[in-house]
C-alpha cells in the first residue's frame, strides 16, 4: 500500500511572480520511491483541450516551487504544455523529515516520482513528457534523463552539478584528498554535535548582510534571494540554508556519469558571464565523448548573462523562453 502523507498547502497565490491570465493554477501531490510526498503547482493552458504534452520543473538548489520553477512552469502553461513545479523532498510544502536533507538518489527520485504523476494524470500525453532543471537541479534533470527512458527532452538551465561543487569546491578550487579529508572529518563532527544538541544545525542561506568585499556570485544570489526580486518565506537560500550536514553524502556519490547514454533529446542553457558556466560546458562535453545521440544534443549561450539572470530573466528577458517552447515542441510530439 503507497500511503500519502497530508500536507499543509497554501492555497492563496504566494509566488514570487504575477498570476497569469492565460493558464489555470491548481495544488496536487505525489508520492516519490521513498514514501515522500512532494506538493506541486500544476499549470494548465487556459480553455486546452485533450491530452497535453507535460513538464516537470525543480530548481534552483535551495529554492521552493514558488520562486523560478513556478516562473518556468507558469510560463511554458502559457505556451501550450502542461506544467509541474514541485518542491523536493524535505524542502518547501513537500513532506520528509527530518527537513532540509539533500540526497543525488533522493532528489533524482523526485524528478522521476513526478514523471510517474504525470503519466499517469489523465489529462496528459504520457508518451510526451519533459523535464526542465535550474541550477543544481540542472545537473539533477540530467542525471533524471540517463536514468528514465519515459523523459523524452530535458532543458537544464544555469545548471549546477552538486557533486562536483561539493566535492572539489567552487571552480574544483578545492580538488584535493586533502581538501575533501578535511571536509569528511568536519561532517563526521557536525553529525555527533547535532545528536548531542538533539537538532540539526543549520548552514545559514545566502549571507546577510552582504560583505562587501563578497565574490561577485554572492552578491548575485544576494540579489534574487534576499531582496523583493525573488525572496520567499519557505526558501532555504532565502532564508537559514540547508543543514549543515545536509549535503553530506554528495561528496562521495558523483552523478552524470553516464550522460552520454542519454538517448533522448537534451538542451542545456547557461548564462556567458555566469560564474557557473563551466559546469554545462564541461556536463555538454562529457554527454558528447564516445556518444552515438549527439544530434539531439544542445548547448545554448545567453550573451551577457549572469547566473540567477536565468532564474527570472534578470529585468532583461534573459530566459530563452522561445527556444524552450521551440524545443519541446520538436521532442514532445
Amino acid at each position: 500500500m503507497i500511503n500519502k502523507e497530508e500536507l499543509r498547502l497554501t492555497q492563496e497565490w504566494d509566488k514570487t511572480f504575477p498570476k497569469s491570465e492565460k493558464a489555470d493554477h491548481c495544488k496536487v501531490s505525489f508520492v516519490n520511491r521513498y514514501g515522500i510526498t512532494l506538493a506541486a503547482d500544476m499549470y494548465i493552458p487556459k480553455n486546452a483541450q485533450g491530452k497535453l504534452p507535460a513538464i516537470a520543473v525543480c530548481g534552483p538548489f535551495g529554492a521552493v516551487k514558488e520562486q523560478c520553477a513556478g516562473l518556468y512552469a507558469q510560463t511554458m502553461a502559457e505556451r501550450g504544455f502542461l506544467a509541474l513545479a514541485f518542491d523536493p523532498s524535505f524542502t518547501g510544502e513537500s513532506g520528509g523529515n527530518v527537513r532540509y536533507m539533500a540526497s543525488p538518489d533522493i532528489n533524482t527520485e523526485d524528478f522521476m516520482a513526478a514523471v510517474d504523476f504525470l503519466s499517469l494524470c489523465d489529462r496528459v500525453d504520457a508518451s510526451r513528457i519533459g523535464i526542465i532543471g535550474i541550477c543544481g537541479w540542472g545537473g539533477m534533470a540530467v542525471n533524471t534523463a540517463a536514468l528514465d527512458t519515459r523523459v523524452k527532452a530535458t532543458a537544464a538551465m544555469t545548471m549546477y552539478d552538486m557533486t562536483r561543487v561539493n566535492t572539489k569546491g567552487y571552480f574544483d578550487s578545492e580538488d584535493s584528498e586533502e581538501a575533501r579529508y578535511q571536509k569528511r572529518v568536519a561532517m563526521c563532527a557536525q553529525r555527533l554535535a547535532d545528536l548531542r544538541a538533539g537538532e540539526y544545525k543549520p548552514g545559514g542561506g545566502v549571507v546577510d548582510p552582504l560583505p562587501e568585499d563578497a565574490p561577485f556570485f554572492v552578491k548575485d544570489y544576494y540579489d534574487y534571494y534576499k531582496t523583493g526580486r525573488g525572496y520567499h518565506p519557505r526558501s532555504l537560500n532565502s532564508n537559514g540554508g540547508w543543514n549543515v550536514i545536509g549535503c553530506e553524502s554528495f561528496v562521495n556519490q558523483p552523478i552524470l556519469q553516464y550522460s552520454n547514454e542519454i538517448r533522448s533529446a537534451v538542451l542545456i542553457v547557461h548564462g556567458e558571464k555566469a560564474h557557473s558556466c563551466y559546469f554545462s560546458r564541461d556536463a555538454y562535453a562529457a554527454m558528447l565523448k564516445d556518444s552515438k545521440y549527439t544530434v539531439n544534443k544542445e548547448l545554448m549561450i545567453i550573451p551577457g548573462a549572469v547566473h540567477t539572470d536565468l532564474y527570472d530573466g534578470g529585468g532583461k528577458d534573459a530566459i530563452p523562453f522561445d527556444k524552450l517552447e521551440s524545443f519541446f515542441r520538436a521532442y514532445l510530439k
